[in-house]
């Protein structure tokens, strides 16, 4: 077999070419063809990984060991803290919300959005959120791009108390277009056996309290972009003035995905808590319902809290269902609390003084395992 090496020839070709030499001696006068030629840069993904390293340091905790730029993430659990530790995990990603980032060249919350949908899927089990490795595939690494995604995610790492230990950037060149990428990530807690939470802990009697959305979080955007951006024909520059406080369509999409793994935490440590319902797709009753027994019904109380405008606007202009709304959209609720009547204001109180907009919404009675959704939503 033949094997090629390049060497360094004397005198240029007119056509910018490079020689091509065999190991016989030969010259071929075609070009070689590099990784960057089919479109990768590995230069622009070490650049961007450079740029995005203080960043990152910022979320360690003192269990990390090393840093970034090895083949793993290295994590030291120190057993001796827990009496039987469970280890928690959960993988998501943001879904079309992408989409409008993309298209108003803003790339630095969608990686909070992005951390919060695995972070508060592990708190619901009662899991401290550890560490979390997310995933980048893009068309072309533009270095300041990833590096306001990655600024994103690390932010929201610090917000949840968890280690950003690492990652990938995928060059997709050809199967996405330049400007276009998509993420997820992988995210590791830890939870002690007998303080898991879930159905098996939720009795007659519960109180249901509601722990307010920062808005649409980071579901139901292929809806919200079919009904605004298509039929309605609104422009994400456009002021709406059904949404307040003079903001453009764009920002008030692209607001950040509140997380509230700190909160339940804190709230896990001070109250009796039974279950946590992370409301994401399916919306309130699709996600209350999982932590419902077979013998226990929840009631929800719509007359209890306005949700923000932007709910409205889409129900409008897209003349939606209110069963579809409510099963596509949190519609202003993004996390529930199932705690213990006993500890029901007690739990509200600490909520509140964290800055958790939060209220008593509903209470578990006998039934089959449904959801009841009662009354009409206030206006704000």
């Amino acid at each position: 077999m033949t094997h090629v090496t390049e060497r360094p020839v004397s005198g240029q070709p007119e056509n910018g070419d490079r020689q091509l030499w065999t190991a016989e001696g030969s010259t071929n006068r075609r070009r070689t063809v590099t990784y960057a030629d089919a479109g990768v840069s590995i230069h622009a993904g070490d650049k961007a990984v450079e740029m995005l390293k203080d960043k990152v340091a910022r979320t360690h905790r003192p269990e990390v060991l090393g840093g970034l730029g090895g083949f793993s993430g290295l994590f030291k659990l120190d057993t001796s803290k827990y009496r039987s530790p469970v280890l928690a995990s959960s993988t998501d990603g943001v879904g079309t919300k992408l989409a409008i980032a993309q298209q108003m060249n803003i790339h630095d919350t969608v990686g909070i959005d992005l951390v919060a949908m695995v972070v508060d899927d592990l708190v619901a089990c009662g899991a401290e959120p550890l560490f979390l490795l997310d995933y980048i595939a893009c068309g072309e690494v533009v270095p300041d791009r990833i590096a306001e995604i990655g600024a994103g995610i690390a932010d929201g790492c610090r917000y949840a108390g968890c280690a950003l230990l690492g990652g990938e950037t995928a060059e997709h060149p050809g199967l996405m277009r330049p400007d276009e990428y998509d993420l997820s990530a992988n995210g590791v807690g830890v939870v002690e056996e007998d303080m898991i939470l879930g159905a098996e802990r939720v009795q007659p009697g519960d109180v249901v309290i509601a722990m307010r959305s920062s808005g649409l979080h980071s579901n139901g955007y292929s809806l919200v972009r079919h009904v605004l951006l298509g039929q309605a024909r609104l422009k994400l520059d456009s002021v709406i003035e059904d949404l307040g406080d003079q903001r453009t369509l764009g920002e008030e999409l692209l607001t950040p995905t509140k997380i509230y793994a700190k909160d339940c935490l804190s709230l896990i440590a001070e109250c009796e808590v039974h279950a946590l319902v992370h409301v994401t797709g399916g919306g309130i009753p699709g996600n209350l319902v999982r932590v419902l027994p077979k013998h226990l019904d929840a009631t929800v109380n719509r007359s209890t809290w306005a949700p923000q405008p932007i709910f409205d606007l889409i129900q409008r202009k897209g003349r939606i269902d209110q069963h579809d709304l409510e099963s596509t959209f949190n519609m202003g609720v993004g996390m529930f609390a199932v705690v213990s009547a006993a500890d029901a204001d007690r739990a509200m109180a600490l909520l509140t003084g964290r800055g958790v907009e939060c209220w008593h919404v509903g209470d578990i009675i006998e039934g089959t395992g449904q959801v009841h959704m009662l009354g009409s939503h206030t206006r704000g």
